[in-house]
């Protein structure tokens, strides 16, 4: 029987996100930015619910393509707000138009939101090695940084809680419990990537 961290269920589609997905380094700016703004759509919500929306909030934010999105003004946030594919709230919509303006500016500064974000855990994955999820910290002090820096750049729906479920999802740290089939995959693939 494969052992999974126990926030995952039973849900097909929140397995394969646990398996396949989460606690993996990502790289990719436009990734990065998706991510960045599935954690804060969340925000009051389940992230089963978030999963199953994923697919129409690539659709109606343009691939999460932060240029794109950040030349929107109000007629674009009307038809969002018309999308019943997404959560349609418009403090959660508007964000999304801002935050892209932000990346821009963070490109420019950084070379790459990855640069910027990285920076927060010194560009390497943390390892956690938690037994059970009652261990798995809501907050760090790097995610507190985060969450200060971004919404001093201008950005919402950047709390602390929201970056570090942020920086779980896309592997800064590794916050799979010890006995998950993922732990040692994600800590042997981070070695190897380390070289």
């Amino acid at each position: 029987m494969t052992i999974r961290c126990g926030w995952c269920g039973t849900d097909p589609l929140y397995i394969a996100y646990h398996d396949e997905e989460w606690g993996v380094p990502v790289h990719d700016d436009r990734h990065l930015f998706e991510m960045l703004i599935l954690e804060g759509a969340q925000a009051g919500l389940s992230w089963l619910t978030i999963l199953r929306k994923r697919e129409a909030y690539r659709r109606a934010f343009a691939n999460f393509d932060a240029e794109t999105v950040a030349a929107w003004s109000e007629p674009e946030v009307q038809r969002l707000l018309a999308d019943g594919g997404i959560v349609r709230n418009r403090l959660k919509i508007e964000s999304v138009i801002k935050n892209a303006r932000g990346v821009l500016k963070i490109r420019e500064e950084f070379g790459s939101l990855d640069a910027y974000l990285w920076g927060f855990v010194d560009h390497r994955p943390r390892q956690n090695a938690w037994r059970t999820l009652a261990e798995v910290p809501a907050r760090t002090e790097q995610s507190d940084a985060m969450g200060k820096d971004l919404k001093r750049r201008g950005f919402n729906f950047v709390g602390s809680t929201i970056c570090y479920a942020f920086m779980q999802a896309v592997g800064m740290v590794n916050d799979h419990v010890t006995s998950c089939c993922r732990y040692g995959e994600i800590r042997q693939q981070v070695q190897r990537e380390s070289g």
